[in-house]
């Protein structure tokens, strides 16, 4: 099993910065896959940000520019950094992670990935 922490979430004025964390756990290394994925009220989730662990990354075409996904040294830590944060990025943010080495979607459909964390509410106020 996989566990997944997420930190670093809060409110913010638009224009803001934040940088959320993921602290991976458990079977960690297995993992080849991980991101952020993001839930506002009333709306479905929206992978926002994926990661290939010491590779590739991808990013919905709504935080393109703006979102920056890395992960740390030891791959146990996963970061989000959020700039020029607009009120429509308000939601609950949630860390994702998958051991599959082939995904059958998008690898920043990370709603579709197995784990998951309990979440981080981000508020960006106008």
């Amino acid at each position: 099993q996989v566990q997944l922490v997420e930190s670093g979430g809060g409110s913010v004025q638009g224009g803001g910065s934040l940088r959320l964390s993921c602290a991976a756990s458990g079977s960690a290394n297995s993992l080849v896959f991980w991101g952020w994925f993001r839930q506002a009220p009333g709306k479905e989730r929206e992978g926002v940000a994926a990661l290939r662990r010491g590779g590739s990354t991808d990013y919905a075409d709504s935080v393109k520019g703006r979102f920056t996904i890395s992960e740390d040294n030891l791959k146990t830590t996963l970061y989000l950094q959020m700039d020029n944060l607009k009120p429509e990025d308000t939601a609950m943010y949630y860390c994702a992670a998958d051991r599959r080495a082939l995904i059958p979607f998008a690898m920043r459909e990370t709603n579709r990935y197995n784990y998951r964390g309990q979440g981080t509410q981000v508020t960006v106020s106008s």
